[in-house]
């Protein structure tokens, strides 16, 4: 965790699956607007959020993700490249031990309200409220298949239980099958971690087994930092919210990029296939109750 040093734009994982998607050219345009500093607008756009998305490895080296959240302003930018994360994972959550030491971290800043995004990657040190990430990477997304929705109430006194097991039961099948909405955790083959966000319309996450899920990969910015991250190191994590009751559930194991047509639906490039070995629900994980989406028009 020593030698930890600034990455360049694509590492080969992306750069395969860019070529083999046809899209190496406009991934190198777009790849442009990737910096390692924090620009004013994305500052901005930091203080306003009550939740981010964290990705990053355990002790095992097992990816998880996981949602930290806070008041307005929790999450700033307090340097050119540095912001601070006053909040720390609720008790049980996989990365409340791994998130006390330095570590390669994915980010991803999600405001459904209005349909925005904006990603960093870098490394974190813990402070005494919760965590600095200097960046490496920081950039936005298009706002494609994000599902408008916003806070309706925020709850408090709750008290939240911890539920572990290696595989899903009928309750979390149900919850993930209607689904509207999760996030990604990935890393390169180096341990650079990336938090993404994925959306379609309910039943676009297919549960196939209780263990094993799909998803499409619909077209995006064509720079595939999940896709490429995935076909170097397959280790991989979800965090699937439940919206209205705060509850969550994480999801830690491989994927595996199916290129047969036969796995597609409708508006895919390709499919994720995910097996899980250990699944982490956690009741009133965050106090944040969101309203009722309403679907992207981007969904196939």
């Amino acid at each position: 965790m020593n030698d930890i040093s600034t990455r360049v734009a694509y590492h080969p994982g992306e750069l395969a699956v860019q070529q083999r998607m046809g899209q190496a050219d406009i991934a190198q345009r777009v790849g442009r607007m990737i910096r390692a500093d924090i620009p004013a607008a994305a500052a901005q756009f930091l203080a306003e959020q009550p939740m981010i998305v964290v990705a990053t490895a355990d002790d095992a080296g097992r990816m998880w993700a996981s949602q930290l959240v806070g008041p307005p302003g929790f999450v700033h930018a307090s340097g050119a490249r540095t912001i601070e994360v006053e909040a720390v994972p609720v008790d049980g959550d996989p990365l409340a031990e791994s998130l006390r030491g330095p570590r390669h971290v994915g980010m991803i800043a999600l405001r459904p309200q209005l349909r925005r995004r904006m990603r960093v990657n870098g490394v974190i040190t813990p402070t005494a409220t919760g965590l600095r990430i200097d960046t490496d990477q920081v950039y936005s997304n298009c706002p494609k298949y994000i599902s408008r929705r916003g806070i309706e109430a925020v709850a408090t006194g709750e008290t939240s239980s911890v539920r572990r097991a290696t595989a899903l039961n009928d309750a979390q099948r149900h919850l993930i099958s209607r689904a509207d909405a999760f996030f990604v955790a990935s890393a390169d083959a180096d341990g650079n971690a990336d938090a993404s966000h994925r959306g379609g319309n309910p039943g676009f996450l297919q549960v196939l087994s209780s263990t094993r899920l799909r998803w499409p990969d619909y077209r995006g910015n064509s720079m595939f930092m999940t896709l490429g991250n995935i076909a170097a190191d397959p280790r991989c994590g979800l965090l699937i919210p439940d919206w209205r009751t705060g509850a969550t559930l994480q999801l830690t194991g491989t994927a595996e990029i199916t290129w047969d047509d036969a796995a597609f639906t409708a508006g895919a490039q390709c499919a994720i296939d995910f097996t899980l070995t250990e699944v982490v629900e956690i009741s009133a994980a965050t106090p944040l109750r969101w309203s009722a989406p309403e679907l992207s028009p981007a969904n196939p």
